[in-house]
């Protein structure tokens, strides 16, 4: 039903959502929810509409690329009646003139702007030497067989890469990206090789015993994990790449390189805005308690950094699909609340989720993890157990399931309710092994 509030004067409102994603999408579904009826602009810089990003890793590449089940239904044309600019980019952002700049040329006015463009994974660094073996294309900074993982088109590239004869694949990273395709690459017969200047695989997400446990893991797999290595140059013939050379100086084969090394959030097209884009490259744009950035200005999803009450005020930048879901549905109703000169009743404070599946094994965060208290129920070393995390030794704050899907679901509840130590160990003991 839409709300009255709306329909002041002759000034059509309209509200724009820089970045076809998951977060964008499910704001731009929750403003229509809200009531709000009149124009609203979906801003893609990609030339798909929304789809998930989850099977990129996983499924797609091991299946064959199905494409069906990508597309998000929340997407669909007759449930959000949107106008979509697909396949342009936001250049810039005039908040007092209230206008973008778009890659086609065009300037776009707004009432109300979602802020959804997400991120961009981390290519090479800099520190990278490029070298051709056949002196062809020793200035190519970016020969064939190089690949990071964040899009459809990323997706497609790496599935053509890695189908057909043998090869050798060598993961730059061992972060949840970079395990899933090692993972994924190994089940289809290749020969996968994991670097990370890490101590452990995950160990920037994870504390490192539990790192150590999925190394071993993965090498009983059979994927040769080297971590505390870096990659110091990438060896190319013929235009793609052939080899890399580690900082050991060690020379590894490599017909496919995978770069997973993290994300940073797109906030380039925001400089100079005015906005609040915090203290680094990997801060994303600050929004306060409500998700708000200014005057009906709202961020959501990787791109968006919030203080989370739940934990003590905690600022968060969220790289994970519930939250760009449960933050794009709560952005797009604070959005039309602050059009109509309100704000939400409660702050946006969910328990951050996190998972990953690694060959037959899933992983399950919910919550965060602390590096001084912390009870493990079962052992790393097993194929199912617990570990819980307290912010000090009392209360739970997080809550790491292995193979334990059960216990993740509860643990998220607990953590939630702020659980003290002794209630949330028996709690989060499995009944039967």
């Amino acid at each position: 039903m839409a709300c009255a509030a709306f329909h002041h004067g002759l000034h059509m409102k309209t509200i724009v959502v820089v970045g076809a994603s998951l977060a964008g999408t499910h704001a731009a579904a929750a403003i229509r929810k809200s009531g709000f009826d009149q124009e609203l602009v979906i801003i893609g810089r990609e030339p798909h509409r929304p789809y998930d990003r989850p099977p990129l890793s996983k499924e797609f590449l091991t299946g064959g690329g199905d494409e069906a089940r990508l597309p998000l239904p929340a997407a669909a044309e007759d449930r959000l009646e949107a106008t979509w600019r697909i396949d342009v980019d936001a250049l810039s952002l005039d908040v007092d003139a209230r206008s973008i700049e778009l890659s086609d040329g065009s300037l776009l006015a707004f009432d109300g702007l979602v802020i959804a463009s997400g991120a961009s994974a981390r290519s090479l660094p800099s520190a990278v030497t490029v070298t051709s073996v056949d002196g062809l294309d020793n200035r190519d900074p970016s020969p064939g067989g190089v690949v990071t993982l964040r899009t459809l088109d990323d997706a497609r590239r790496l599935r053509d890469l890695l189908v057909g004869e043998p090869k050798s694949v060598v993961v730059c990273g061992a972060g949840f990206i970079g395990a899933e395709v090692a993972a994924s690459a190994h089940q289809m017969g290749l020969d996968v090789t994991v670097v990370d200047v890490a101590a452990a695989p995950l160990s920037r997400v994870l504390d490192v015993s539990i790192g150590h446990a999925l190394c071993r893991f993965f090498e009983q797999q059979g994927v040769t994990m080297l971590m505390g290595e870096a990659i110091d140059v990438v060896e190319t013939s013929g235009g793609g790449v052939s080899s890399v050379v580690l900082s050991s100086a060690r020379r590894l084969q490599a017909d496919v390189l995978v770069v997973g090394i993290g994300a940073l959030p797109e906030t380039g097209w925001l400089e100079g805005s005015g906005l609040d884009l915090g203290s680094g490259p990997g801060s994303g744009v600050v929004v306060d308690q409500f998700c708000r950035a200014g005057e009906a200005i709202v961020a959501a999803g990787d791109v968006a950094s919030w203080p989370n009450r739940l934990f003590g005020g905690r600022m968060m930048r969220v790289e994970q699909w519930d939250n760009a879901v449960e933050m794009g549905q709560y952005a797009g109703r604070s959005l039309v609340a602050a059009m109509q000169g309100t704000q939400p009743d409660e702050p946006y404070q969910p328990v951050p989720w996190f998972w990953s599946d690694q060959f037959d094994r899933k992983i399950q965060l919910a919550g965060v993890v602390s590096p001084d208290w912390h009870d493990t129920v079962g052992s790393p070393d097993d194929d199912r157990f617990v570990r819980a995390f307290f912010d000090d030794d009392t209360h739970l704050c997080g809550v790491l399931a292995w193979n334990r899907p059960r216990q993740a679901i509860i643990g998220r509840q607990l953590v939630a309710a702020g659980t003290n130590r002794a209630e949330a160990l028996e709690r989060l003991t499995p009944t039967t092994s």
